[in-house]
């Protein structure tokens, strides 16, 4: 990804999927990892692989929590060089079932859960000049399906917050990237599998069409290397142009697997 040896790097969601695979390979590159979750085996067993990492138990749709163990890693390992956030929820509910309460959590973990650790992270960052925030968006918040419309606002909110905050602080020595990935077989896609799950996603689970994580990290790696604003990995560039260029078509056929 980037040259981080001896410095300090905190992953969200760290203790499984795709956090997990980034919080391995920081470590393996010698810095010094903070991992966040509330999966408690999950961050324990994480943090055994490696001297690097050490686990925090941290809520991150909590504003009081996240503040403080972004404190108690400062305090412990020294300055924040890099924030990977990839921790969230992906529950699916037609619009019509789902609660305003679930909602609302959701909005809470997603959302809102971006713009703490961001805010948390980002002053040191800027006071110092330097520093780098990875910031896990979605292409659901572009190319939108049915049964995940509450996931897909989310993510459209988090899409947006990073690209207006990327252009904020521009030349401010802190640079943040969007990273907007396709479907990804996780942890977090069984979520969705065990909700009401849109036919899209059933089948490309079936047929073995869901990304590869550490395919999908490779390509996010890439992204930051060559400096991109927004990270469209794999397939998510297609979905995005689709989306755009055909969108009527795009609702026939995402329509078509829910029949």
């Amino acid at each position: 990804m980037i040259d981080m040896a001896g410095k300090v790097a905190i992953v969200t969601g760290g203790a499984s999927g795709m956090g997990q695979i980034t919080a391995r390979r920081l470590a393996r590159q010698g810095a010094k990892v903070a991992i966040f979750d509330v999966n408690d085996k999950g961050l324990q067993d994480t943090a055994a692989e490696s001297g690097n990492i050490t686990a925090f138990r941290c809520d991150i749709s909590n504003l009081q929590d996240v503040e403080a163990k972004v404190a108690e890693v400062a305090a412990a390992l020294g300055p924040i060089e890099l924030l990977v956030h990839a921790a969230a929820l992906m529950p699916s509910h037609k619009l019509i079932d789902h609660s305003h309460a679930d909602m609302e959590r959701l909005f809470r973990i997603n959302y809102f859960g971006t713009t703490y650790i961001v805010r948390a992270v980002l002053p040191a960052m800027m006071a110092r000049g330097r520093g780098r925030i990875i910031a896990f968006g979605s292409i659901a918040g572009i190319a939108l399906v049915p049964k995940m419309g509450a996931y897909c606002a989310t993510k459209a909110a988090v899409n947006a917050y990073i690209e207006v905050l990327q252009n904020e602080i521009r030349g401010s020595g802190v640079r943040v990237h969007l990273v907007c990935p396709p479907a990804v077989n996780t942890p977090l896609i069984d979520q969705t599998i065990a909700t009401d799950t849109p036919g899209s996603i059933i089948e490309a689970k079936k047929s073995g069409r869901l990304g590869d994580p550490e395919q999908m990290i490779d390509a996010i790696e890439k992204g930051v290397r060559k400096d991109k604003d927004i990270i469209y990995p794999k397939e998510a560039r297609l979905l995005y142009l689709w989306r755009a260029l055909f969108p009527k078509l795009w609702w026939k056929v995402v329509m078509n697997f829910e029949k």
